[in-house]
Protein backbone atom coordinates (compact mmCIF):
# COMPACT_ATOMS: atom_id res chain seq x y z
CA UNK A 1 0.00 0.00 0.00
CA UNK A 2 0.96 3.50 -1.19
CA UNK A 3 1.24 5.84 1.86
CA UNK A 4 0.26 9.60 0.96
CA UNK A 5 3.50 12.10 1.62
CA UNK A 6 3.04 15.19 4.24
CA UNK A 7 2.36 18.23 2.65
CA UNK A 8 5.68 19.08 3.84
CA UNK A 9 7.61 16.27 2.11
CA UNK A 10 5.99 17.16 -1.02
CA UNK A 11 7.08 21.09 -0.74
CA UNK A 12 10.65 19.81 0.07
CA UNK A 13 10.46 17.81 -3.22
CA UNK A 14 9.41 20.44 -5.57
CA UNK A 15 12.17 22.85 -4.15
CA UNK A 16 14.47 19.83 -4.62
CA UNK A 17 13.20 19.67 -8.67
CA UNK A 18 13.48 23.10 -8.91
CA UNK A 19 16.85 23.67 -7.79
CA UNK A 20 18.25 20.68 -10.83
CA UNK A 21 20.43 22.45 -13.34
CA UNK A 22 18.68 22.71 -16.34
CA UNK A 23 18.33 20.66 -19.22
CA UNK A 24 20.57 21.26 -22.17
CA UNK A 25 20.47 20.35 -25.52
CA UNK A 26 23.25 18.37 -26.98
CA UNK A 27 26.46 20.14 -28.42
CA UNK A 28 25.77 20.46 -32.49
CA UNK A 29 28.99 19.38 -33.58
CA UNK A 30 29.65 18.51 -37.57
CA UNK A 31 32.67 17.66 -39.53
CA UNK A 32 33.12 18.75 -43.22
CA UNK A 33 36.03 17.46 -45.73
CA UNK A 34 35.79 21.07 -47.35
CA UNK A 35 36.74 23.80 -44.92
CA UNK A 36 38.98 26.89 -44.60
CA UNK A 37 42.43 25.64 -43.98
CA UNK A 38 42.86 27.69 -40.51
CA UNK A 39 40.20 25.50 -39.61
CA UNK A 40 39.96 22.14 -38.24
CA UNK A 41 36.99 20.63 -40.19
CA UNK A 42 34.67 20.36 -37.20
CA UNK A 43 31.93 23.28 -37.17
CA UNK A 44 29.59 24.09 -33.79
CA UNK A 45 26.19 25.42 -34.65
CA UNK A 46 27.30 26.72 -37.68
CA UNK A 47 30.90 28.07 -37.08
CA UNK A 48 33.71 26.49 -37.83
CA UNK A 49 36.56 25.97 -35.06
CA UNK A 50 40.10 27.10 -36.04
CA UNK A 51 43.16 25.77 -35.00
CA UNK A 52 45.06 26.66 -31.66
CA UNK A 53 47.98 28.65 -32.00
CA UNK A 54 51.13 27.02 -30.49
CA UNK A 55 53.70 27.82 -28.17
CA UNK A 56 55.43 28.84 -31.19
CA UNK A 57 53.96 31.84 -31.62
CA UNK A 58 53.76 33.33 -27.83
CA UNK A 59 55.72 36.19 -29.19
CA UNK A 60 53.04 37.60 -31.79
CA UNK A 61 50.67 37.38 -27.88
CA UNK A 62 53.73 40.00 -26.87
CA UNK A 63 53.68 42.15 -30.06
CA UNK A 64 54.08 45.77 -28.98
CA UNK A 65 51.70 46.88 -31.49
CA UNK A 66 49.39 44.93 -29.34
CA UNK A 67 48.81 48.08 -27.09
CA UNK A 68 47.29 49.54 -30.36
CA UNK A 69 45.49 46.90 -32.27
CA UNK A 70 43.81 45.31 -28.84
CA UNK A 71 43.70 48.69 -26.43
CA UNK A 72 44.35 45.82 -23.11
CA UNK A 73 43.99 49.46 -20.90
CA UNK A 74 40.46 49.67 -22.10
CA UNK A 75 39.90 45.96 -21.69
CA UNK A 76 40.70 46.04 -18.31
CA UNK A 77 38.68 48.98 -17.60
CA UNK A 78 35.67 47.61 -18.77
CA UNK A 79 36.28 44.70 -16.59
CA UNK A 80 35.81 46.38 -13.55
CA UNK A 81 38.44 44.52 -11.51
CA UNK A 82 38.31 45.07 -7.37
CA UNK A 83 40.36 44.02 -5.40
CA UNK A 84 39.85 40.17 -4.01
CA UNK A 85 38.62 39.05 -6.93
CA UNK A 86 39.41 35.45 -8.24
CA UNK A 87 39.90 35.86 -11.70
CA UNK A 88 40.65 33.14 -14.05
CA UNK A 89 42.12 33.81 -17.75
CA UNK A 90 41.53 30.92 -19.68
CA UNK A 91 43.60 30.34 -22.56
CA UNK A 92 46.16 32.43 -21.18
CA UNK A 93 49.01 31.98 -23.38
CA UNK A 94 52.12 33.70 -22.52
CA UNK A 95 50.05 35.48 -19.37
CA UNK A 96 50.00 38.68 -21.41
CA UNK A 97 46.82 39.38 -19.36
CA UNK A 98 47.24 37.73 -16.36
CA UNK A 99 50.13 39.74 -15.42
CA UNK A 100 48.27 42.41 -16.08
CA UNK A 101 45.24 41.60 -13.33
CA UNK A 102 47.11 40.72 -10.62
CA UNK A 103 48.18 43.59 -9.00
CA UNK A 104 44.93 45.06 -9.34
CA UNK A 105 43.31 41.86 -7.62
CA UNK A 106 45.74 42.71 -4.92
CA UNK A 107 47.32 40.62 -2.34
CA UNK A 108 43.80 39.06 -1.33
CA UNK A 109 42.93 38.12 -5.08
CA UNK A 110 44.00 35.71 -7.22
CA UNK A 111 44.39 35.47 -10.75
CA UNK A 112 44.49 32.01 -12.55
CA UNK A 113 46.19 31.26 -15.74
CA UNK A 114 44.37 28.08 -17.23
CA UNK A 115 45.64 26.89 -20.78
CA UNK A 116 46.41 23.39 -22.12
CA UNK A 117 49.77 24.12 -23.37
CA UNK A 118 52.35 23.42 -20.68
CA UNK A 119 55.19 25.40 -22.55
CA UNK A 120 52.54 28.43 -22.48
CA UNK A 121 52.78 27.64 -18.85
CA UNK A 122 55.99 27.31 -17.74
CA UNK A 123 56.34 30.52 -19.68
CA UNK A 124 53.53 32.15 -17.38
CA UNK A 125 55.24 30.99 -14.04
CA UNK A 126 58.96 32.09 -15.33
CA UNK A 127 57.66 35.60 -15.83
CA UNK A 128 55.62 35.88 -12.74
CA UNK A 129 58.84 34.90 -10.72
CA UNK A 130 60.80 37.54 -12.44
CA UNK A 131 58.38 40.31 -11.77
CA UNK A 132 58.10 38.85 -8.27
CA UNK A 133 54.29 38.32 -8.99
CA UNK A 134 52.70 35.81 -6.23
CA UNK A 135 48.99 35.78 -7.25
CA UNK A 136 49.10 34.05 -10.07
CA UNK A 137 48.36 30.17 -10.24
CA UNK A 138 48.71 28.29 -13.60
CA UNK A 139 46.74 25.48 -14.12
CA UNK A 140 46.97 23.11 -16.83
CA UNK A 141 43.21 22.38 -18.26
CA UNK A 142 42.12 20.35 -21.32
CA UNK A 143 39.78 20.23 -23.99
CA UNK A 144 36.54 19.53 -22.45
CA UNK A 145 38.03 21.30 -18.92
CA UNK A 146 39.98 24.55 -17.87
CA UNK A 147 39.70 22.87 -14.47
CA UNK A 148 38.13 25.85 -12.30
CA UNK A 149 37.28 25.75 -8.71
CA UNK A 150 33.26 24.91 -8.88
CA UNK A 151 31.44 28.28 -7.96
CA UNK A 152 34.54 29.78 -6.97
CA UNK A 153 35.52 32.74 -9.58
CA UNK A 154 34.47 35.88 -9.86
CA UNK A 155 34.84 36.45 -13.74
CA UNK A 156 36.44 33.98 -16.23
CA UNK A 157 38.09 36.16 -19.24
CA UNK A 158 38.99 34.35 -22.74
CA UNK A 159 41.06 37.06 -25.08
CA UNK A 160 40.99 35.53 -28.60
CA UNK A 161 40.82 32.12 -27.79
CA UNK A 162 37.06 31.04 -27.29
CA UNK A 163 37.34 30.45 -31.12
CA UNK A 164 39.91 28.01 -30.81
CA UNK A 165 38.11 25.55 -28.54
CA UNK A 166 37.46 22.05 -29.94
CA UNK A 167 34.51 21.57 -27.62
CA UNK A 168 33.44 24.63 -26.90
CA UNK A 169 29.69 23.39 -25.39
CA UNK A 170 31.55 21.56 -23.22
CA UNK A 171 34.23 23.95 -21.94
CA UNK A 172 31.64 26.47 -21.44
CA UNK A 173 29.64 24.15 -19.11
CA UNK A 174 32.40 23.52 -16.99
CA UNK A 175 33.16 27.63 -16.98
CA UNK A 176 29.45 28.28 -16.21
CA UNK A 177 29.51 25.65 -13.09
CA UNK A 178 33.09 27.91 -11.91
CA UNK A 179 31.70 31.17 -11.84
CA UNK A 180 29.89 32.65 -8.47
CA UNK A 181 26.25 33.54 -8.87
CA UNK A 182 26.83 37.31 -10.31
CA UNK A 183 30.22 36.46 -11.52
CA UNK A 184 30.73 37.10 -15.48
CA UNK A 185 32.10 35.39 -18.27
CA UNK A 186 34.28 37.56 -20.80
CA UNK A 187 34.68 36.99 -24.04
CA UNK A 188 37.48 39.13 -26.25
CA UNK A 189 36.84 38.03 -29.53
CA UNK A 190 38.39 39.36 -33.18
CA UNK A 191 35.45 41.71 -35.35
CA UNK A 192 34.17 39.71 -37.86
CA UNK A 193 31.28 41.69 -38.54
CA UNK A 194 34.82 43.92 -39.37
CA UNK A 195 36.57 43.27 -43.19
CA UNK A 196 39.22 46.05 -41.76
CA UNK A 197 40.51 43.80 -39.00
CA UNK A 198 42.99 41.60 -40.53
CA UNK A 199 42.82 38.34 -38.82
CA UNK A 200 41.97 35.35 -40.30
CA UNK A 201 38.52 34.51 -40.69
CA UNK A 202 38.25 31.41 -38.57
CA UNK A 203 40.22 33.54 -36.02
CA UNK A 204 37.42 36.25 -35.86
CA UNK A 205 33.62 35.82 -34.34
CA UNK A 206 30.47 37.72 -34.62
CA UNK A 207 28.90 39.32 -31.50
CA UNK A 208 25.77 37.32 -32.89
CA UNK A 209 27.39 34.20 -33.00
CA UNK A 210 28.61 34.66 -29.37
CA UNK A 211 24.85 35.24 -28.09
CA UNK A 212 23.79 32.37 -30.78
CA UNK A 213 26.41 29.55 -28.60
CA UNK A 214 25.20 31.06 -25.21
CA UNK A 215 21.46 31.09 -25.63
CA UNK A 216 21.69 27.13 -24.27
CA UNK A 217 22.93 28.30 -21.15
CA UNK A 218 20.23 30.07 -19.79
CA UNK A 219 21.90 30.92 -16.24
CA UNK A 220 23.93 33.43 -18.41
CA UNK A 221 22.15 36.60 -19.40
CA UNK A 222 24.38 38.94 -22.17
CA UNK A 223 25.14 42.78 -19.88
CA UNK A 224 26.82 44.65 -22.10
CA UNK A 225 29.35 44.31 -24.79
CA UNK A 226 32.18 46.75 -25.36
CA UNK A 227 34.07 47.91 -28.54
CA UNK A 228 37.76 48.16 -28.53
CA UNK A 229 39.84 48.62 -31.70
CA UNK A 230 39.55 45.30 -33.44
CA UNK A 231 37.49 43.26 -31.08
CA UNK A 232 34.53 43.47 -29.14
CA UNK A 233 34.19 42.38 -25.36
CA UNK A 234 31.26 40.61 -25.40
CA UNK A 235 30.12 40.13 -21.18
CA UNK A 236 27.85 37.60 -19.86
CA UNK A 237 26.73 37.82 -15.73
CA UNK A 238 25.79 34.45 -14.07
CA UNK A 239 22.13 34.66 -12.59
CA UNK A 240 21.82 34.39 -8.87
CA UNK A 241 19.16 31.40 -8.49
CA UNK A 242 18.11 33.73 -5.19
CA UNK A 243 16.89 37.07 -6.79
Amino acid sequence: MTRALPLAALGLLAAGAAADPPKRAEPKYETRKEHDPDGIGKFYLGREIAQVMGYGGASWLDRPERVQEEEPAKLLKALDVKPGMVIADVGAGSGYHALRLAPLVGDKGKVIASDIQPQMLELIEARAKKRKVANVETVNGTTKDPKLPAGGVDLILMVDVYHEFEYPFEMTEKMVEALKPGGRLVFVEFKKEDDRVPIKLVHKMTERQVLKEMEVFPELEHTKTVPLAWQHVIVFTKKDPKK
